[in-house]
């Protein structure tokens, strides 16, 4: 019998613990594609229109070009992107401060949002970050040092230069959506993993199916006077519990599983001679030879 041990239970056990563990960056985003279709067949209402101006905008029409194809946490973070990107460019141009390079593009969160390809978006909302301070290094001397959300939205509140302001409550706004993003993400992560859960059990049960055909079939053909799906499911039965020790008995006392059909054992010497007890035991043992044998 070939290394039919496999226990089910116990594949599907490590399986979804490789699967929360290694799960595949690669979401399914079938749905996804299917959102996005839906979102740029919408058209615009004024609640969609996004607040930052084509004036002193540095967003390449390129990107913008392609925004309606984003999902709604995805055109909310590049919304809350843009205005902050913008409102910094307004700061320095307004203190004669030039205006820094920007790397992040709008394909980073096509189709979908994904951590593993924000650096961009991170290095660039540094960068911002980094001009705001020379470029108003009066007015930003009074923020907390290492402010939270709240303390920057209240020194928003208090600022009267309205490029910093809206800088200020933008970079807000930008880290809710990354938080909305990562939400997003993480939900239909759970989702890609729970379908290839269901996938594996599926797939394993179907071969488990087959292996059990294959063995019912060998063993009538055969003709071993024995209910062959009696003993092969209560032999798969057992492996699920024990492995090995399912397989010694099989393979050493497989009638412990079904009963040797005596009278089924055909009659020696031209039918003179019934077959006895002793006779079942002869064939418990080839059997048991036969299914160690095996090669499924």
């Amino acid at each position: 019998m070939a290394e039919e041990t496999a226990d089910f239970d116990k594949l599907l056990d490590d399986f979804i613990a490789s699967q929360l563990q290694d799960a595949e960056d690669i979401l399914a985003e079938d749905d996804d594609k299917q959102s996005s279709q839906k979102t740029a067949s919408e058209p615009n209402t004024a609640t969609d229109t996004p607040s930052y101006t084509e004036e002193n905008n540095i967003i390449a029409q390129s990107q913008l070009d392609q925004e309606p194809l984003l999902a709604s946490e995805e055109k909310q973070l590049f919304r809350a992107y843009c205005n902050f990107i913008n409102a910094t460019a307004s700061c320095c141009t307004e203190a004669n401060y030039p205006i820094p390079e920007f790397s992040f593009n709008i394909t980073d969160i096509l189709p979908r949002f994904r951590p593993s390809r924000t650096q961009r978006l991170s290095a660039d909302i540094v960068q911002a970050w980094e001009s705001l301070l020379l470029a108003q290094p009066t007015r930003l001397s009074s923020l907390p040092t290492n402010p939270s959300d709240e303390q920057i939205l209240a020194f928003a509140e208090k600022t009267t230069n309205n490029n910093l302001q809206n800088a200020l409550i933008s970079y807000v706004e930008v880290l809710i959506e990354t938080d909305s993003c990562e939400i997003a993400y993480n939900l239909r992560k759970a989702k890609y993993q729970k379908h290839m859960i269901e996938k594996k059990i599926y797939e394993e049960h179907q071969n488990r199916i087959e292996r059990m055909r294959k063995y019912i079939n060998a063993i009538r053909q055969q003709n071993f006077p024995i209910d062959a799906e009696m003993l092969v499911n209560n032999f798969f039965k057992a492996l699920r519990k024990d492995p090995d020790g399912a397989k010694k008995v099989v393979e050493n006392n497989p009638a412990t599983f079904a009963p040797i059909q005596v009278d089924k054992i055909p009659s020696r010497f031209f039918g003179l001679i019934k077959a006895k007890p002793e006779d079942g035991f002869k064939v418990n043992k080839k059997l048991g030879k036969f299914i160690k044998d095996l090669k499924i």
